[in-house]
């Protein structure tokens, strides 16, 4: 199988791993948000568990939940994550895993094209009230 693709990490995790709050911190997502990404099959394996039961977090793991934020940033579903986690658990799965990844570069392209026309609408409203607010216009 190929490596798995993950986002970089600048985080030093002991071979233990971290608890979830030290997850929580380091990843931007909270206590709460991380045991749903558990229950909810969206992390690529459940957190590890340490002797007293708390789950422990290492390097992939953060990785991955990087990834996770990454793509909800970016507008892709729960359901959507969840179908990528699941066809990432399975060997041989690249071009699956590509093909949903195209896709989703289409979404975000064509969001970030509506984002840019409205930026312009919002420019051109800006430029018009300067000029108003420059010539002492009230009626704009």
């Amino acid at each position: 199988m190929a490596e798995m693709l993950l986002p970089t990490t600048d985080i030093a995790v002991p071979d233990e791993g971290v608890p979830i709050g030290d997850a929580s911190r380091l990843t931007g997502v909270g206590i709460d948000a991380l045991r749903y990404y558990e229950r909810a099959g969206l992390l690529l394996d459940a957190a590890s568990r340490n002797g007293g039961g708390q789950r422990r977090y290492r390097t992939n793991d953060l990785a991955w939940i990087a990834g996770l934020v990454m793509l909800r940033e970016t507008g892709m579903s729960i359901a959507d994550i969840r179908v990528i986690a699941d066809v990432s658990r399975r060997p041989g799965t690249e071009a699956e895993r590509l093909r949903l990844f195209e896709e989703h570069r289409v979404r975000v392209v064509e969001q970030l094209e509506r984002t840019l026309r409205h930026l312009a609408a919002i420019d051109t409203k800006i430029a018009a009230y300067r000029k108003a607010v420059a010539e002492g216009d009230t009626t704009a």
